[in-house]
């Protein structure tokens, strides 16, 4: 009988941090009458709840008789075993490395998480903060960074205003924010509901002008799986019809190869010369030009044809231009 005092403190801690957790994954807000189901506790336990938490600094809204979270005044509290702490940080590293446009809340994110390790780990993340927050900050693509996944998290339209990196066009959009996608090759990607192409779209964060919250709301669906979705990627664009890709690589960089998985869909096929045949499936061949570029002549794009082509021509525009950089040198 005196453990019971004990017992009911802790039910109740553990019964207001699932309140917290509801009313966080619940962006339009629940009913009290919700709430006390999904609890299993009576509607003026759940008042009593509520009170607890907005004495607690818990940033709680009301609105005909929906209560819920002001996300924008929300500071989360989780709780991280030490390696999963070393994971974010390398997380976060990654795509600071990545990202096109410094972003200050991957600055704020690394000092906190700075404070969970001891030396020289913490002096190493502070380091490292530091080093993104040297880098000059770019007003319009945070804005509409911010308002994008506010406007994803509370299940909100935005209208977007895209600028074309060909043309220059601005284009406006509405769009169903389903996902945000960080690229190997550099910046972060909106993947939604396109409501102008009536489809799934993709668009550059970093070419987004502006970003303005709709009031309609939508729903993600059910089937929609990101991972799935980018299967067969090779970067940021999916498709779905991949095209089936071969490059042959050299004795000389073959075991370079075999050390990682490129692509989900891969398979090796060890010559006996020492070469390496990489066979993959994606979705828009055209992204990978960059890659296969990168190992010069230790690559030779066997199919499809029209690849083979683009990065023949590739080849020829740099000889040329290498060409002519060294008769210009000499001469000057």
């Amino acid at each position: 009988m005196s453990h019971s005092p004990i017992n009911r403190q802790l039910s109740r801690a553990g019964r207001l941090r699932e309140l917290e957790n509801l009313l966080f994954r619940h962006p339009q807000g629940l009913k009290v009458t919700e709430i006390a189901d999904r609890l299993q506790v009576t509607r003026r336990t759940i008042y009593r709840d509520l009170d607890l938490l907005s004495e607690a600094n818990v940033p709680i809204w009301q609105d005909n008789g929906r209560f819920g979270i002001i996300r924008d005044q929300y500071l989360a509290t989780i709780r991280l075993k030490f390696d999963e702490a070393v994971a974010l940080y390398v997380a976060a590293r990654l795509l600071a490395r990545h990202a096109d446009e410094h972003n200050p809340n991957i600055v704020a994110a690394l000092n906190k998480l700075a404070t969970a390790f001891p030396d020289p780990l913490a002096t190493s993340i502070a380091r490292t903060a530091d080093a993104i927050a040297d880098q000059p900050v770019n007003p319009t693509f945070l804005a509409v960074l911010e308002e994008i996944t506010r406007c994803w998290a509370d299940n909100r339209k935005v209208r977007v205003w895209y600028k074309s990196p060909r043309s220059g066009t601005i284009r406006q959009r509405d769009l169903s924010p389903y996902t945000i996608e960080p690229s190997s090759t550099g910046g972060l990607y909106v993947i939604g509901y396109d409501d102008w192409a009536d489809d799934i779209r993709t668009f550059k964060l970093e070419r987004l002008e502006n970003a303005q919250r709709l009031t309609d709301t939508y729903t993600i669906p059910a089937n929609f799986d990101p991972r799935a979705h980018f299967a067969d990627a090779w970067g940021i664009m999916a498709g779905d019809s991949p095209t089936e890709i071969i490059l042959c690589f050299s004795p000389r960089v073959s075991s370079y190869i075999t050390e990682r998985v490129w692509h989900p869909s891969q398979t090796l096929d060890p010559q006996a010369d020492g070469s390496i045949y990489l066979k993959l499936h994606i979705a828009e061949p055209v992204e990978m030009r960059p890659w296969i570029r990168s190992w010069g002549s230790d690559v030779e794009v066997i199919a499809p044809q029209d690849l083979r082509d683009l990065i023949a021509e590739d080849v020829k525009r740099l000889a040329e231009l290498y060409a002519s950089s060294s008769s210009h040198v000499a001469t000057t």
